[in-house]
């Protein structure tokens, strides 16, 4: 028999998602790019963002002092949620670059943006089923619903890997609402099809060459 639809204030979950999270929708992205610059890819890049939509826990609340009782509450659930269905497309041992962003709406402060996403029981879930060592590369916005939002990645362990330096665009047409926010996080199993700009590693050796050769010339 198909599930009778119930009131949410009697239903725990839906699909195996705790409604205590407040997500609303959750939304999974994939770009494949098999050219870039009219040159074939070595091999193709491939491009997974997971987004939640989810209710801003602090709309309607004022100005909220302190945000850690939500944080505690939701960052590091969601966040695994979030990584479970990401890793269902794209195995933790095929990434190499990921990052996160988060996008409050209009009624909300950009700070609650940054509350769902920086804070390590929101990073440290993806990170770790990742094997990454590097902080997350990050964008914190506010927006009306159906922007073109960013999210930035780097190498997951290398931070001047600059071929892993990527920026993955997407939008869901009817969020954040006012009192919503966006949480996504993205890997990628690749860098650049075509990278071929030298690492800062490269630029310091380079530099430090340059400035010793200026003074042995004096």
């Amino acid at each position: 028999m198909p599930r009778r639809a119930g009131k949410l204030s009697q239903v725990s979950t839906i699909s195996g998602v705790p409604m205590t999270l407040g997500i609303r929708k959750i939304c999974t992205f994939l770009e494949e790019t098999l050219i870039e610059g009219g040159k074939i890819a070595p091999r193709p890049v491939n491009i997974v963002l997971v987004a939640a939509v989810i209710q801003n826990p602090w709309a309607g609340r004022g100005f909220v002092q302190d945000l850690r009782p939500e944080i505690t509450r939701i960052a590091g659930e969601l966040s695994q949620e979030m990584t479970d269905r990401l890793l269902r497309q794209m195995p933790a041992d095929k990434v190499e670059a990921c990052g996160k962003a988060a996008a409050v709406g209009i009624a909300g402060e950009i700070e609650h943006a940054s509350a769902m996403i920086h804070t390590l029981r929101f990073g440290n879930p993806f990170r770790e089923a990742i094997g990454g060592t590097n902080y997350l590369e990050f964008a914190n916005t506010r927006n009306a619903p159906g922007a073109l939002l960013s999210l930035p990645m780097m190498h997951k362990s290398e931070n001047g890997k600059r071929s892993h330096f990527l920026t993955a665009n997407f939008q869901i047409a009817d969020a954040p609402g006012p009192d919503e926010i966006i949480v996504a996080i993205g890997a990628s199993d690749s860098g650049r099809a075509h990278a071929r700009i030298a690492d800062r590693f490269q630029d310091i050796a380079e530099m430090e060459a340059e400035q010793a050769a200026l003074l042995g010339s004096v």
